[in-house]
C-alpha cells in the first residue's frame, strides 16, 4: 500500500487513526498498541502477505537475542559471540534476498557456470528494518538499550510510517515515546502538523518528483537502448533525476514524519536542504541523515573512525561509503556510486586539512557548484540500470553525442522541460525546507538549526501556524498532490532498496 494511494489516504489512515485513539480511550494500553502493530502488519501485507512471517520472525528473534545480551551472568566473550552470530543470521537473510543472485552472477561470469536460484522477490523495507534491528542488538550488547517489552518492540519495528523506506528510527528515540501516557491520547496540534507535513510530502512526490520523472526516465531509457544522447538531453536527464530523487525521497520522509506525528510520535529529521551543501561532507550531514547516522555510529566509528591517523581515517571513509552503496542495491552501479562518494569524502578531508594549514578557503558559491556537480555525476550511476548506460550518459554530458539544442532521442520531450527543472532547482536550493517551515512546532526530534537564519525578516510569513491562511495553503497543496495521482501513480524510488 502506497502513501500516495486513495486506499491509504481515505480508508487505511483515518480508520487506523480513529480506532487507535478509541482503543486508547476505552481499552487497555496493550490493546491499543497491539492494534497499531497489527494495522502496521496489515499495511505491510497489502503488498505481499507471505513476508509477514519473515518480518515477525525477525522481530521475535531480535527481541529474544536482545534479552540474552542484557544478561549480567554471561561473560563478555559469550555475549560477543551471541551478538556476532545474531548479526550474521540477520545479514544472511538480507543477503539471500538482496545479494545472492548478484554474487552468483559474478561467479557465473568468472567461472563460466550457470548457477541460478530463480527469481527472488525482495521484501519491501528489509534494508531499513534490518539496520534498526542491528542497531538495537549492538546497543543491547553495549548495555545502552533499555529493557523493552515485546509488544512495544514489535510496534517499533513494524510502525507503518517508517516500515518500508525509513527514516531509520533508533529504538531509544521511538520506544520511550510509545511508552508515554500521552501516546494514546489524540492531540489536535499534532494531527494538524502531521496532516500539513503529509500534504507537503504528497505534493513533493506527486507534483514535483513525478513530473521530473517524465524528463529523467525517457533520457536514461534512450541511453540504455543504445541512443547517443545530445548534450542537452544528457543534462536534462541528469539534472531532472537529481531533483526527482530528492523530492521523491524527502517527500516520502515528510509524509512519514507527518504520519508519525498524528500518532504523537516524533521521528528524527531525514533531510535538511542537502542541495544547499557547500562541500560533500556537508551534503552527507543533510542527505538521508538517519542513514548517515547509522553508518557513522555502527560502521565508521567501530572501524576506528578518525582515531588511528589520516590514512586509516580515509580508508574507513571509503569502506563505509562503499558498503553504503552496496546497501542501496545489488549492482555494480550502486557499488560505484558508493565508491565515488568515498573518494569525494576522502578528497574533501584532505583538501580541508591542506586549505586550513594555508589559511585558504574556497568561496561558498564555488564549493556549492563543485559539490552539486560531483553529486550529480554520482547520481547518474545510481539511476542507470547498468554501467554502460551510466558511461553513455556521462559521455553525453561532455558533448560526446553532439552539442545540438534539439532532443532527437526524446520526441515527446520539448525544451519546456527546462522550466520544470529550473523551478524545482530553485525550490531545492533557495526555499526553506519542511523542518524550517514547521520549526515552531518541532516537527522532528533534535530539531536541526542548520541554515535557518536565511529566513531572515520573512520568517514570520514562512513559518507554519494553525491559522486560516495556512489551513487554506495546506489544503491546496494536499489537494494538488491528491489530484496529481489521477494522472500517474508511482512507487517511491526508495521502495526498491
Amino acid at each position: 500500500m502506497l502513501f500516495n494511494s486513495y486506499q491509504f489516504m481515505f480508508v487505511f489512515l483515518p480508520v487506523t487513526l480513529a480506532l487507535f485513539f478509541l482503543l486508547g480511550r476505552f481499552a487497555a494500553r496493550d490493546m491499543a498498541v497491539g492494534f497499531l502493530a497489527l494495522a502496521s502488519v496489515f499495511f505491510y501485507a497489502w503488498w505481499s502477505p507471505i513476508y509477514i512471517l519473515l518480518i515477525l520472525a525477525e522481530v521475535v528473534f531480535s527481541f529474544l537475542v536482545g534479552r540474552q545480551l542484557e544478561r549480567t551472568d554471561l561473560t563478555n566473550a559469550a555475549r560477543r559471540w551471541i551478538l556476532t552470530a545474531a548479526i550474521a543470521i540477520i545479514l544472511v537473510v538480507l543477503g539471500y534476498f538482496k545479494y545472492v543472485n548478484f554474487f552468483l552472477g559474478i561467479v557465473n561470469d568468472t567461472a563460466g557456470t550457470d548457477w541460478s536460484l530463480g527469481l527472488i522477490i525482495l521484501p519491501l523495507g528489509i534494508s531499513f528494518h534490518t539496520f534498526q534491528q542491528i542497531a538495537y542488538l549492538v546497543d543491547a550488547y553495549r548495555r545502552s538499550a533499555k529493557h523493552y517489552r515485546l509488544i512495544d518492540f514489535c510496534l517499533f519495528v513494524t510502525f507503518f510510517p517508517q516500515l518500508v523506506a525509513g527514516p531509520i528510527v533508533h529504538h531509544n528515540e521511538a520506544i520511550p515515546q510509545i511508552r508515554r501516557p500521552g501516546f494514546l491520547k489524540p492531540r489536535a496540534i499534532n494531527i494538524l502538523v502531521g496532516l500539513s507535513l503529509f500534504g507537503l510530502g504528497l505534493f513533493k512526490k506527486t507534483v514535483i518528483a513525478d513530473t521530473l520523472a517524465q524528463i529523467a526516465n525517457p533520457a536514461f531509457a534512450a541511453a540504455h537502448a543504445g541512443a547517443d544522447l545530445t548534450l542537452v538531453e544528457a543534462w536534462m536527464g541528469a539534472l531532472a533525476y537529481s531533483l526527482q530523487l530528492y523530492f521523491d525521497f524527502s517527500g516520502y520522509s515528510d509524509m512519514a514524519i507527518g504520519l508519525a506525528r498524528m500518532f504523537n510520535v516524533r521521528f528524527p529529521a531525514n533531510f535538511h536542504s542537502p542541495y544547499k551543501a557547500v562541500n560533500i561532507a556537508d551534503f552527507w550531514r543533510r542527505w538521508h541523515m538517519t542513514l548517515s547516522r547509522f553508518l557513522r555510529d555502527y560502521l565508521y566509528i567501530p572501524l576506528g573512525g578518525n582515531r588511528r591517523g589520516p590514512s586509516r581515517q580515509i580508508a574507513n571513509l571509503f569502506l563505509t561509503m562503499l558498503l553504503g552503496g552496496l546497501w542501496h542495491g545489488a549492482g555494480w552501479t550502486f557499488i560505484i556510486w558508493g565508491a565515488l562518494h568515498g573518494v569525494f569524502l576522502a578528497v574533501q578531508r584532505l583538501w580541508s586539512g591542506f586549505s586550513r594549514s594555508r589559511g585558504f578557503t574556497l568561496p561558498r558559491p564555488v564549493g556549492w557548484l563543485i559539490t552539486m556537480l560531483v553529486v550529480m555525476i554520482a547520481w547518474v550511476y545510481f539511476k542507470a540500470p547498468d554501467v554502460a548506460t551510466a558511461h553513455s550518459v556521462l559521455s553525453a554530458l561532455v558533448g560526446a553525442g553532439g552539442p545540438g539544442l534539439k532532443t532527437p532521442n526524446l520526441p515527446d520531450l520539448p525544451l519546456n522541460g527546462w522550466p520544470v527543472i529550473l523551478i524545482a532547482g530553485l525550490i531545492a536550493t533557495l526555499a526553506p525546507n519542511s523542518t524550517e517551515i514547521f520549526r515552531r512546532y518541532a516537527p522532528t526530534l533534535k530539531l536541526v538549526t542548520l541554515a535557518q537564519r536565511h529566513l531572515g525578516r520573512y520568517e514570520r510569513y514562512l513559518e507554519w501556524r494553525p491559522v486560516t491562511v495556512w489551513a487554506l495553503a495546506a489544503g491546496l497543496v494536499t489537494t494538488a498532490g491528491a489530484v496529481a495521482i489521477l494522472g500517474w501513480q508511482s512507487e517511491f524510488l526508495y521502495f526498491q532498496f
